[in-house]
This record gives structure tokens, C-alpha cells and sequence, in this order.
């Protein structure tokens, strides 16, 4: 079962600050506007598909695809045995050694958490959320939980903005063409700009901040104990941060992770019986994760992920056609791999909503 939360509850709070003590019997609302918005994203990124749907040929897609046959199986593989198993040790080097769950722990936490960001539309960084969570159940402290986290999505924003740099200068070797260089570094500069800052309000002390400001709206004692739990919060991360080999090892797993990631499009190019190297796969990975993250207000990504294969694959000579197959591989993968984490999540949640319900019966 989902996570349902109260609607005076902040979705931090619950999931992170709380996590046994989750109430179950409450219903989120979330604002009109909102709504709207989420509806607007989905329906401009369908008519995006349906369009390039129609335009590259939906037979000759269809049939691009069917060649691809069993070697979809072998990009689910990858992906679950090399990228998600390299992101997960990531994660795992930012724990304390007194604190540090066993990797394999570590491995389905971030299998899950992947999954739900992938697959749950509007919860772009609902399975960070929910994988700290995770983190918390299973015995990390509550600071530490959610401090790892906070701390391996902000490195890994820095890495992938040097991932995108790489594939435009592979890029401009392999094409010749300039023209999209200037927007995609001034892009990149203004992200890491912006996450420099998110940096060092981390360091500066955001969660106690934050919390004071809730505790005086709120104005009530329940909140109140917020503030010590932001601090907590606060020194945890400072701590984590200090921790410079850790750090920079999370750096290194992460950008191994995404250069091995090709992987999977270089599979598909071989299957799909086009000029499979390993500089088109890195260029394609690469420049589509980066248009993908720039539109991620648009639910999974959808229209812009196959937008851009076709945009990127038109550069490097890769038909419409079979750049908007390699798309569709790839949704297939995410299916593949994500299906069975969600259900591996809704079955985690569903025996604690059991046990809740069960513990004011005994007693």
C-alpha cells in the first residue's frame, strides 16, 4: 500500500522524520493548481510522442523495435547488474562505517527508489524520498538516512553536469556541429550554479532554518520539536561533507555509473544493427539524460526522452525511425526493471500497514 499522509503533515516530515510512525489512515490533498499543472505536463508530453509517433512511422518503429527481439532482456540485465549496482555503492561509501547497512541492503533500496522515481508520474525525486525512508526502517538513524541522501543527489547533479560536458565535446568531434554547444554549457553553468547554492544553505544550516519558520507558522508544540531535528539534520550533513574520501569516492562510483550506462544503448545499437560504438553510446546517454532532467516537470519524461533520441540521432546519422526505436527499448527496460520494485515498495508498506493495524488490536 502507498504512503498516505495528513493534511496538515509536510511529505518530509512523514517520510523522513517519522518513519515509524507513519499514519495510514489519512488522505493526501493536494492543491488544484498543481493537479492542473501535473495534467497540462502529461498531456503536452503525450501529444510530443503521439506527434513523433506519426512523423517517424509507427511500422517502421514497430518493426525497428521487434528487431531488437531478446536483447531487451540483456538491457534490463545490464541495467539492474552494472548502473543501479554502481549507484547503489555510491550511496553506500557516504555512510559512517559504524552506521553503513550491508551493501546488498543498500542495492534493493536503491532499486526501489529508482523504480518509483521512474514509473510514479509527479515523484521526480519521490523515490530519493522514498529510499531514505527505506534506509530508516531498515535500522539507519533517521539524520543519517536522509543526510546520505541529500548528500549523494547533490554530488550527483556536479557529476552529471561533467557527464553532459563530456558527451557535447564527443559530440562536436563526431559531427562538426557547434551550434548547440553555447546553450547547453551556459545550461549547465546556470545548474551548477544552482546547486552550488542548494550546497551551501546545506552547509549554512537550511533544515533548522526551515524548521523554525514552520514551527512559527504553525505555531504549535508538535512543531516545535522540529528544530532540534532540523539542527540534527543540519550537523549530520556538515559531517557527511567532511568526509572527504567518502565524498569523493561517491563522485567516482557515480560517474562510472553514468559512462557504463551506455552500456545499455550499445546494446540496443548493435541489436538494432546500426553503427554500435562506444562514443555514440556515451554521446546518446549523455546528451538524452541531459535534455531529460532539464524537462523534468513533464511526468516520466514522456515525448522529451523521445524527442531527444531522435534529435541526437539525427546528428549522428541514426534514422528517426530507429532513434525513436532506441527510445522505446529503453521505456521497455524501465518498465522491466521498475514493475517489479514498485511491487517490492507496495509490498514493504502493505506489512507495516498490517503490523500498525495489528499492534492497537493486541494491546
Amino acid at each position: 500500500m502507498p504512503v498516505r499522509l495528513g493534511p496538515k503533515a509536510a511529505a518530509w516530515r512523514l517520510l523522513i522524520w517519522q518513519p515509524r510512525q507513519l499514519p495510514y489512515n489519512s488522505k493526501v490533498k493536494v492543491p488544484s493548481r498543481v493537479r492542473l499543472t501535473l495534467y497540462f505536463l502529461a498531456f503536452a508530453g503525450a501529444a510530443l510522442f503521439t506527434l513523433l509517433l506519426i512523423r517517424e512511422g509507427a511500422p517502421q518503429i514497430g518493426k525497428a523495435v521487434a528487431t531488437a527481439g531478446w536483447a531487451i532482456l540483456a538491457v534490463i540485465a545490464y541495467h539492474f547488474l552494472v548502473p543501479v549496482f554502481l549507484d547503489a555503492l555510491a550511496w553506500w561509501v557516504l555512510f559512517p562505517k559504524n552506521e553503513r547497512p550491508q551493501l546488498r541492503r543498500v542495492y534493493w533500496m536503491r532499486w526501489i527508489g529508482e523504480s518509483v522515481s521512474t514509473l510514479v508520474p509527479s515523484a521526480a525525486v519521490g523515490g530519493d524520498i522514498v529510499r531514505a525512508r527505506l534506509a530508516a526502517i531498515k535500522g539507519a538513524s533517521v539524520p543519517i538516512a536522509a543526510g546520505t541522501v541529500l548528500v549523494d543527489l547533490t554530488l550527483g547533479v556536479f557529476t552529471q553536469a561533467a557527464f553532459t560536458l563530456l558527451g557535447v565535446i564527443l559530440l562536436v568531434k563526431a559531427t562538426g556541429q557547434r551550434s548547440f554547444v553555447g546553450p547547453t554549457v551556459v545550461g549547465t553553468i546556470v545548474g551548477v550554479a544552482a546547486v552550488c547554492g542548494f550546497y551551501f544553505v546545506q552547509r549554512l544550516g537550511m533544515f533548522r532554518f526551515l524548521a523554525r519558520m514552520i514551527a512559527r507558522l504553525a505555531n504549535s508544540p508538535e512543531w516545535h520539536s522540529l528544530v532540534q531535528s532540523g539542527e540534527t539534520l543540519d550537523q549530520t550533513i556538515r559531517s557527511l561533507y567532511a568526509r572527504r574520501h567518502a565524498v569523493i569516492a561517491c563522485c567516482g562510483w557515480t560517474i562510472l555509473s553514468l559512462v557504463l550506462n551506455s552500456g545499455e544503448i550499445l546494446i540496443a545499437l548493435w541489436a538494432l544493427n546500426l553503427h554500435a560504438t562506444v562514443v555514440n553510446a556515451i554521446i546518446l546517454q549523455s546528451m538524452v539524460l541531459t535534455i531529460r532532467a532539464v524537462a523534468f516537470p513533464v511526468p516520466g519524461g514522456l515525448g522529451v526522452q523521445e524527442g531527444g533520441y531522435v534529435l541526437v540521432g539525427n546528428l549522428l546519422g541514426i534514422p528517426g525511425e530507429t532513434a525513436f526505436a532506441l527510445s522505446l527499448i529503453a521505456r521497455v527496460r524501465e518498465l522491466g526493471f521498475g514493475i517489479p520494485g514498485l511491487i517490492g515498495w507496495q509490498l514493504i508498506e502493505g506489512r507495516r500497514l498490517l503490523r500498525a493495524r495489528a499492534e492497537p488490536a493486541s494491546s
